[in-house]
């Protein structure tokens, strides 16, 4: 186990879209990525990321401070470090650098971190960018989380922090973007087949899946619907943890907070006009490309039909 993670640099996976799918993907990193010998682990991703349902996948029993319904946690645990509670000290802490700079000096709480860690506790530290400058010392492992989550083991050569930064920060609206792409795609299919269908991911884009048969749709008409809808740049809005607002219609969405804000910001939509059959899964899938390049992706998939 110490010798492959010796070994590991970086890995990549997509990051899906919704919290049951984000959980079952942090409880896999744990078991391949986690060591019983990282007591730093520094998250990275803009808001709306999903860092806290990935950081519940890999750490079931931590508690956020950072709670998405609004309840955070006072006094910051990780600032009663010092305080010994023998049996009952904490073993692991967790931090949201951004939300505690608006209460904590940036300083103290690289102090709590590194006292921590030396006391030979875990801490999980989102935007772990922004502390990492004041810690001089990079994480044991790095998670940055944007369209992909990007897992790094640091060494003396890097990955930087900033690196990983750079990375997920530039994916990130491709996700939102494909994500609220998706759920207009869902709104638009017959009921029968929206109920029926499940949910796969591609790079800059979504994947609906249907097991057994097709939808009977005409995907050129779907795509200029879908075209209506951006183009009246309606606004998206949280409603609750299972479902989003587009415009006036509310819908079912289990990732309700990994959105664009309206639907003109969605921009070029292309779907792939056919569907694709995935014979191992006797499953049929419709493929949608989000971006300035979505045609060059839909060509892959389907050479010669441009």
């Amino acid at each position: 186990m110490m010798e492959t993670q010796s070994n590991f640099i970086v890995s990549s996976y997509f990051a899906p879209r919704g919290h049951a799918r984000m959980y079952a993907l942090g409880m896999q990193l744990a078991q391949q990525y986690l060591s019983p010998f990282d007591k730093l682990i520094g998250v990275i991703g803009d808001a709306g990321a999903g860092k806290s349902a990935l950081i519940r996948g890999m750490f079931p029993n931590i508690e956020l401070t950072n709670d998405d319904n609004g309840l955070y946690i006072r006094p910051l645990p990780l600032l009663d470090v010092d305080c010994d509670r023998g049996f009952f000290s904490p073993h692991s802490y967790h931090v949201d650098i951004r939300f505690e700079t608006g209460f904590t000096q940036l300083t103290e709480l690289a102090d709590c971190i590194l006292e921590a860690v030396k006391r030979n506790k875990r801490v999980i530290v989102e935007h772990f960018e922004l502390v990492y400058p004041l810690l001089h010392m990079n994480a044991d492992l790095l998670i940055g989380v944007g369209e992909e989550v990007v897992l790094a083991r640091p060494n003396v050569f890097g990955p930087e922090p900033y690196e990983v930064r750079d990375i997920v920060y530039k994916s990130l609206p491709y996700r939102l973007k494909s994500h609220t792409a998706e759920d207009l795609c869902e709104m638009l299919l017959p009921e029968e087949d929206y109920m029926r269908c499940g949910h796969d991911d591609v790079r800059h884009g979504f994947v609906l899946t249907f097991p057994d048969y097709p939808p009977k749709v005409d995907l050129p008409q779907l795509q200029e619907k879908i075209h209506e809808y951006i183009k009246m740049d309606l606004p998206v809005t949280y409603v609750d943890e299972g479902h989003v607002r587009i415009g006036d219609m509310v819908h079912p969405c289990n990732g309700p907070r990994i959105h664009v804000s309206s639907t003109g910001q969605i921009g070029d939509l292309q779907l792939l006009y056919r569907f694709v059959h995935d014979k191992r899964k006797n499953r049929y899938l419709l493929v949608g490309c989000i971006g300035e390049k979505n045609l060059d992706y839909i060509r892959k998939m389907n050479p010669g039909q441009f």
